[in-house]
């Protein structure tokens, strides 16, 4: 398995990525990723046998925090197609991305029995609050990193994007 950055010709395989990676959801998270582009994500592929198997993004957005805004990524979209599901390909593009994000925190909606295996925790028991009550408590997670200081916690701000495609929360 290779994970690079994703080049414009990957563009119509990451949609197919999400589109099959999320089922009745797949439309909205591909239209997802396309708009989240134009704001310059840290966006990777893996790549099976010159295959895309799996994409992830890490967009800014802003943590309002007490004494100033500060700049965070949010981990989204993750997908990874069904076939190549439970063989690491997700843990890689996590892990890839984390490493590539220069952010103080990262963010994510997700379920915290696999991300907390990633070194995700609960972003409420760090003193952050979710952008959004439809999302549930338990999927609002966390990781901590480099750079990040004791004052930044505070309300999680979602990127413009996420609201006009009403991204935010489970549907």
């Amino acid at each position: 398995m290779l994970i690079r950055p994703e080049e414009p010709r990957d563009h119509d395989a990451v949609r197919d990525v999400h589109l099959a990676a999320f089922g009745d959801h797949g439309a909205k998270v591909a239209e997802l990723a396309d708009a989240l582009r134009a704001g310059n994500p840290v966006s990777l592929v893996a790549e099976v046998d010159g295959a895309v198997v799996g994409h992830v993004m890490v967009g800014r957005n802003l943590l309002d925090a007490p004494p100033r805004l500060v700049d965070v990524g949010v981990l989204s979209p993750l997908g990874v197609l069904a076939q190549h599901q439970r063989r690491g390909v997700g843990k890689a593009l996590v892990a890839a991305a984390i490493e590539a994000t220069t952010f103080p925190a990262l963010f994510l909606e997700g379920d915290p029995r696999y991300y907390s295996r990633l070194g995700f925790r609960a972003g409420a028991d760090l003193g952050f609050r979710r952008p959004s009550l439809r999302i549930p408590p338990a999927a609002f997670q966390v990781v901590l990193l480099d750079g990040h200081e004791e004052w930044m916690t505070g309300t999680l701000v979602y990127d413009a994007v996420f609201w006009r495609l009403d991204a935010v929360g489970l549907r």
